[in-house]
């Protein structure tokens, strides 16, 4: 299926069935499987079809884009460089400060339970993310009317009386 054959009146799960389905080879099935892991880590994880015809799973922001190559399944971590990897599943985008991706090549075989693990992983960390942008914004002090500046601003009631 090329990206363009998406069809936009479908939901972002049947795109992503309807990829799977047209890639025949060992592809279909490693995508399938991987979906498979990523949708089990969490019962609240969106599907979602981005950037016309990549699939897209997130929670409280992306977690990970994954698509089909030539030679190749790529799995692309929005913050994979934040995230714990003790299994090694992370093998590209090291020179990055912030994603990390998994190559999955034919014959390889992807360990589903490190995978869910880490998609957790990423769930966390973008619900931290999420805290902490909550709390900067409630410590933000309050803006000034326009053209009050420091201790030369006064209110209506210092100017009048």
């Amino acid at each position: 299926m090329t990206k363009s054959e998406a069809h936009t009146d479908m939901s972002a799960s049947e795109n992503i069935d309807r990829l799977i389905a047209s890639l025949a080879d060992w592809r279909g099935k490693t995508l399938a499987d991987i979906r498979k892991a990523i949708l089990a880590a969490d019962n609240e994880i969106v599907e979602e079809w981005k950037w016309m015809g990549s699939p897209v799973w997130s929670r409280h922001g992306n977690i990970v884009v994954g698509n089909a190559h030539k030679d190749k399944v790529k799995l692309t971590f929005a913050h994979g460089a934040s995230l714990p990897d003790p299994e090694k599943l992370f093998n590209n985008g090291f020179g990055g400060k912030v994603w990390r991706a998994i190559d999955v090549f034919e014959g390889d075989k992807v360990n589903a339970r490190a995978l869910t693990t880490l998609v957790r992983a990423a769930i966390e960390y973008n619900q931290l993310k999420l805290k902490k942008k909550a709390a900067a914004k409630k410590k933000a002090p309050l803006k000034k009317a326009a053209g009050a500046t420091g201790a030369k601003a006064k209110t209506a009631k210092q100017r009048s009386g």
